[in-house]
């Protein structure tokens, strides 16, 4: 027998413990993607990509090589996340389930 409250035995158990973590994760990597997508924008306006040549030494740089990878995994990130939560509305099989967010793991991981 436990002295402890209804409520004190089932705070921290059931599926609210993810839940904020992943809005969480899906906002920030929409935001990172805002922020990325603008710097790509801005700096192709401005004369990045003006010829072949310019833009394989504008990839080149570090700083750049960096944000571009960062923007790729993001984007993957961010698609996953967004995936996931509709592979789990909306496929209503445990089986096919968990077959759809192996096959988007697999993907997402590929595509990075």
């Amino acid at each position: 027998m436990s002295l402890r409250t209804d409520l004190g035995r089932v705070r921290g158990l059931g599926a609210g413990r993810s839940g904020p973590h992943h809005w969480w994760q899906q906002r920030l990597t929409a935001i990172a993607l805002v922020l990325l997508g603008l710097w790509l924008l801005a700096s192709l306006a401005g004369g990045a990509a003006a010829t072949h040549d310019s833009m394989v030494g504008w990839v080149r740089q570090p700083v750049v090589a960096v944000r571009l990878v960062l923007g790729v995994v993001t984007l993957f990130h961010h698609a996953r996340l967004g995936l996931q939560v509709v592979i789990e509305d909306y496929v209503h099989s445990a089986g096919n389930k968990v077959a759809a967010t192996i096959a988007l793991t697999f993907f997402t991981l590929g595509g990075t």
